[in-house]
C-alpha cells in the first residue's frame, strides 16, 4: 500500500515549486491497457509521480495542435480532444498528422514526469497494475484559461442543445454529469471575465500571442522526465539516438533529463516516434540511464477505455456529400482553441474599455 507520507517524500522545489506538498494530488490506479484517449489539459502544467508498474506516454508539443485534429466533442471540462487514435493512427482521413513529432517514454517506478502546459499526451498501462500520483500546477496564464473555457461551454451547450435537446449522452463525456443551461453558462462566462480583472485590474493589456503564418504556435517548451534514483547531478547529457549524438543541457535543474523531439524525419505511417524506456541514458562518462529510440508500435485498445474514442470517431464519419457541413464542424472551428483564444481576448479588452 502507499502510504500517506509517499508524496511528501518528492522534492517539489527541485521542479522550482517551493513550498508545495502532495496534498493537492490525484491517485490514479490501472490494469494492463487501460489507457487515455489523446487530449490536452487547457489548465496549468502536470507533474506525474510514477509510484507502481509503468506508463507509456505519447506526448505531442502544443504546437503540432493543427496537426492532431482537436475537437471538443464529447464535451468535457478543461479537456481538448484529438479525433486520433495515436497508437493505430488512420492517415487517408487525418493525412497532417504524419507532421506531428511524437514523443514517447516509458514511466518506470520512481520517476518523475514534468508534463508542460498544452502538451497533448496519450497514456497507457503496461503492466498489470499501475498506480501514479499527479498533480496539476495552476499557472499564471489560467486566468484567461478560464475565459476561454467559460466561452467553449456556452457555445458546445447552446449548439448542441438546439440540435438535439433530448441526448445530451451523444455529445457530453461521462465525466460530465449533464449540461448546463445557457443562463448559467452566461453567469460562469461572466464570473470568469470578472476574475481575470480581479486578478490583474484594469490596467492589464491583453497581449494577442504571436502565431506564425501556417498557425503554430512561437513559443516551444521542453518536456523532461525526472528519475530521483538513477539519474547522476550533472548539468547535461549526452543522450544517444542510433548514431546520432545530442547534447541536452537542462535548465530546470541537474536531475531533470529533457525528452527532446527526434533528427529523422517520422515515418509514413505515422508511427515514429522518440522513446524512452528509462535504463539506458548516457551521461558524459558513459554511464548508462536509458535508451532512446525510434520505434514503430500498434496495439489493441482496451474495451473499458474505448468509449470516448469511439465518441470521437463517431463525431468525425465522412459525410456522403464533401459539401455537407454538420454542426460538429461548425463547432471544431468555433471552439478550436486558436479561436476561443482571440475571442477571450477581445472579450477582455473590450470590456477594459467599459472599466
Amino acid at each position: 500500500m502507499l502510504g500517506i507520507g509517499k508524496t511528501e517524500d518528492v522534492i517539489w522545489s527541485d521542479f522550482g515549486f517551493p513550498g508545495r506538498n502532495g496534498q493537492e494530488s490525484t491517485l490514479w490506479i490501472g490494469s494492463m491497457g487501460a489507457h487515455t484517449p489523446c487530449h490536452l489539459d487547457t489548465y496549468g502544467c502536470n507533474l506525474v509521480f510514477q509510484v507502481q508498474g509503468r506508463k507509456r506516454w505519447h506526448l505531442f508539443p502544443p504546437e503540432d495542435t493543427p496537426f492532431l485534429y482537436p475537437t471538443r466533442i464529447p464535451y468535457e471540462e478543461s479537456s481538448v480532444f484529438s479525433k486520433i487514435n495515436v497508437v493505430n493512427p488512420d492517415l487517408k482521413r487525418f493525412p497532417q498528422f504524419w507532421k506531428a513529432r511524437r514523443h514517447m517514454v516509458t514511466l518506470s517506478p520512481g520517476q518523475v514526469l514534468f508534463v508542460p502546459r498544452h502538451w497533448w499526451h496519450f497514456v497507457e498501462s503496461i503492466d498489470p497494475v499501475t498506480v501514479s500520483i499527479n498533480s496539476w500546477i495552476e499557472l499564471e496564464e489560467d486566468h484567461q484559461a478560464r475565459v476561454e473555457e467559460a466561452i467553449t461551454r456556452m457555445l458546445v451547450c447552446a449548439l448542441k442543445t438546439a440540435e438535439n435537446p433530448h441526448d445530451t449522452r451523444a455529445w457530453l463525456n461521462p465525466t460530465e454529469v449533464e449540461e448546463t443551461s445557457h443562463e448559467v453558462n452566461c453567469r460562469y462566462l461572466n464570473g470568469a471575465v470578472s476574475a481575470f480583472f480581479d486578478h490583474y485590474g484594469t490596467s492589464k493589456v491583453v497581449e494577442t500571442q504571436a502565431l506564425s503564418t501556417n498557425g503554430e504556435y512561437v513559443i516551444k517548451e521542453e518536456l523532461n522526465v525526472h528519475n530521483h534514483v538513477e539519474v547522476e547531478q550533472t548539468s547535461s547529457h549526452s543522450l544517444t539516438l542510433g548514431t546520432v549524438k545530442q547534447e541536452a543541457a537542462s535548465p530546470f535543474g541537474p536531475d531533470l533529463v529533457p525528452v527532446t523531439p527526434g533528427s529523422q524525419e517520422p515515418p509514413s505511417e505515422g508511427g515514429g516516434m522518440f522513446e524512452s524506456d528509462g535504463e539506458d541514458f548516457v551521461d558524459k562518462n558513459g554511464k548508462r540511464f536509458g535508451k532512446l529510440h525510434y520505434t514503430k508500435r500498434q496495439r489493441m485498445m482496451s474495451e473499458s477505455e474505448n468509449a470516448v474514442v469511439e465518441q470521437i470517431a463517431s463525431n468525425s464519419t465522412v459525410a456522403p456529400s464533401q459539401t455537407f457541413i454538420s454542426t460538429d464542424d461548425l463547432l471544431d472551428c468555433l471552439v478550436n482553441p486558436q479561436v476561443t483564444r482571440i475571442v477571450a481576448q477581445l472579450l477582455i479588452q473590450g470590456r477594459s474599455l467599459q472599466l
